[in-house]
C-alpha cells in the first residue's frame, strides 16, 4: 500500500473486508483512488520528475553533460583569442568550479525549470556563478524589460541591479514560453503528465509487491448464506494460498457457489508495459532525446543508434549551445564590445563524422578557392 505521507502520485485506498454475516453474500473488495497530478511548480517538478523518474533524470543529465562538453571559444573579429581574459574565465569561472561543471549546472537548470541564471561578480567577467532558478525573481522595469533580479535565500533577499553602462550582472536564459513575459517553459513541464503516468506505473508495481501481490477484486458467495466459521476458513485460505509474492499469479480454484469478480483493470487490460514505454517516449520527445539513446525498446539497431546520436547533437545540443554562446556575447557586450563567443564544434567527438563529410565535399569542390573552403567550413579568413 502507498505511503500516505507521499504527497504526489497515485494513491491506492484499500477498504476493510466486509461480510454479510448470515444474511447475504460475502464480498471482499478494494478501491483505487483518483489520480493526483503533479503541480506545475519547480519544487514538485524537480522532485517528481528529476529525482524520482529515471527517464527524466537521464534526459537532463545527457543534455547538460553533452552541452557542457562543447568548448566555448572567444573571438575578436574573426581571430580566435585563447589568451583573452574572458577565455580563461570561461575555463575557470569561479574558484569552486571548472567551466564544464558550471555549464552543466546551468544547462541542467534550464531543462528542469525552463530558466537559468548566470551571475557575473565584480567587473563583468571576473567570476561567473550559476544561480538556482527557484530563488530568482524578475523585477520588471518601466520600459517593459527586467530592471533587476531578486535572489532570495531563506529570509535574505539580494537585489542585482544594472550598472550605469547598462550592464546587467545577471544573464537570464529561458526557453520559449508563449504565456509568460518573464519566465520560460521547461521541457519537464510539458512532459509532466507523461512523467505522472510513468511514475504511477512504477508505483503500481511497487504497491502490488507491498500488498503481497494480493489482487484487487471481490469474492462473491452466491450459494445462500455463509456461517462465521466458513467465512473465517475462506479468509484464512485466501491469505495462505493466494496472497504473497510466492503465490503471485497462482490460479484460484473456486467451488460451492464462489465467484471471483475483479474490481479493477488488470495490467494486461491496461496494456501496462506498452503504456509505460509510450510515456517514456513522450518524456524523451519533450526533451529532444531520441528514445534509442535511453534504452527504450523499439528500433534499437546499431545503425539507428548512430543516426539517433547524430540527431541528438544536431537538433538538441548544437542549437542549445549556440543559443547560450549568442546570449553570452550580447550580455557581455557593454564590457567586451569587440568579443564574440562561439561554440568550438570541431572539438566535439560526436560531430566528427559530419565534419569529415563536410571537408570531403569541400575538397571535391575544385571550383572553390582555399579561402572559400575555409569560410564554408566555418574557419574564417586566410590560413
Amino acid at each position: 500500500m502507498f505511503d500516505w505521507r507521499r504527497p504526489f502520485g497515485r494513491r491506492r485506498v484499500t477498504a476493510p473486508e466486509t461480510k454479510a454475516s448470515a444474511v447475504g453474500p460475502v464480498i471482499a473488495f478494494s478501491h483505487v483512488g483518483r489520480p493526483v497530478w503533479t503541480p506545475r511548480d519547480y519544487a514538485n517538478l524537480a522532485r517528481e520528475g528529476f529525482a524520482q523518474n529515471p527517464v527524466v533524470y537521464r534526459c537532463v543529465r545527457m543534455i547538460a553533460e553533452a552541452a557542457a562538453s562543447v568548448p566555448l571559444a572567444v573571438f575578436e573579429g574573426e581571430t580566435r583569442r585563447d589568451d583573452h581574459p574572458l577565455a580563461g574565465r570561461l575555463a575557470r569561472p569561479n574558484p569552486e568550479q571548472s567551466g564544464q561543471e558550471m555549464f552543466e549546472q546551468l544547462y541542467g537548470y534550464l531543462q528542469t525549470a525552463g530558466n537559468a541564471y548566470l551571475e557575473a561578480v565584480e567587473d563583468g567577467a571576473a567570476e561567473f556563478y550559476a544561480l538556482r532558478p527557484d530563488r530568482m525573481q524578475v523585477v520588471p522595469g518601466g520600459s517593459g524589460w527586467p530592471a533587476a533580479y531578486d535572489y532570495t535565500v531563506g529570509a535574505r533577499t539580494r537585489r542585482l541591479l544594472r550598472a550605469a553602462d547598462g550592464f546587467s550582472p545577471v544573464l537570464h536564459l529561458k526557453l520559449f514560453n508563449p504565456a509568460d513575459d518573464w519566465y520560460g517553459a521547461a521541457p519537464l513541464e510539458a512532459a509532466a503528465w507523461a512523467v505522472d503516468v510513468h511514475n504511477a506505473s512504477a508505483a503500481w508495481n511497487k504497491a502490488l509487491l507491498d500488498n503481497q501481490a494480493r489482487p484487487s477484486g471481490a469474492l462473491v458467495f452466491g450459494g445462500g448464506h455463509m456461517t462465521e466459521g466458513q467465512f473465517e476458513a475462506l479468509k484464512a485460505e485466501l491469505e495462505a494460498s493466494y496472497a504473497g509474492v510466492a503465490n503471485a499469479g497462482r490460479p484460484m480454484l473456486l467451488e460451492g457457489g464462489l465467484e471471483w469478480k475483479p474490481m479493477a483493470l488488470s495490467p494486461h487490460d491496461l496494456d501496462h508495459v506498452a503504456g509505460r514505454h509510450a510515456a517514456a517516449r513522450e518524456i524523451a520527445l519533450a526533451f529532444g532525446v531520441p528514445p534509442q539513446l535511453l534504452g527504450i525498446p523499439g528500433d534499437n539497431t546499431y545503425q539507428n543508434f548512430k543516426e539517433a546520436q547524430g540527431a541528438f547533437w544536431r537538433q538538441t545540443i548544437v542549437p542549445l549551445v549556440g543559443k547560450t554562446a549568442g546570449a553570452m556575447t550580447a550580455w557581455l557586450a557593454p564590457r567586451w564590445p569587440q568579443v564574440t563567443i562561439r561554440p568550438d564544434l570541431d572539438a566535439v567527438p560526436g560531430l566528427a563524422g559530419e565534419r569529415e563529410a563536410l571537408w570531403a565535399r569541400l575538397e571535391a569542390a575544385s571550383f572553390l578557392t582555399p579561402e572559400e573552403r575555409r569560410r564554408l567550413a566555418g574557419l574564417g579568413g586566410e590560413g
